[in-house]
């Protein structure tokens, strides 16, 4: 077998992998939600639900994302294959942060900006508080010295 073969059997392992993390995770989900649903309210189970289906979504993605840009990279790239990726890598991007807002209601970017909220610290000030009267700032001398 030579390296281009392996390198695109590791794509369709990958894309076989993605698929199958998405249905496997839409089925426990589902599961779950019906074991669940005789313990919480409908509207937390269908939540939760929402919550583990997103996820098993989100990571099947990011595998077919890995087994499109494996099999471009194992191919002779032309420039229709590269705008094709793209166009694939831009399409699943866009799903995956959308998907991201929904589950988690802001952008991925904010995790580290609100990443107090998941820890249970208390929230950092909304303004730093002023500086107190006759303290240096940027190395000045108070007044009269």
């Amino acid at each position: 077998m030579s390296v281009v073969e392996l390198i695109g059997l590791a794509a369709r392992i990958f894309e076989i992998t993605g698929v199958g993390t998405m249905v496997v995770g839409a089925s426990l989900s589902l599961v779950m939600m019906v074991v669940q649903r005789q313990q919480e309210t409908a509207k937390s189970a269908i939540r939760h639900f929402r919550e583990r289906l997103g996820s098993a979504i989100l990571l099947g993605l990011e595998l077919l994302v890995a087994a499109d840009i494996i099999r471009t990279v194992s191919e002779r790239p032309t420039l229709n294959g590269v705008m094709v990726l793209g166009l694939i890598v831009l399409i699943r991007t866009f799903l995956s942060f959308t998907l991201a807002v929904e589950l988690e209601g802001r952008w991925p970017w904010q995790r580290a900006r609100f990443g107090w909220m998941e820890h249970g610290a208390p929230a950092p000030p909304a303004h730093p508080p002023p500086p107190e009267e006759g303290s240096r700032r940027n190395g000045e001398r108070p007044a009269g010295h």
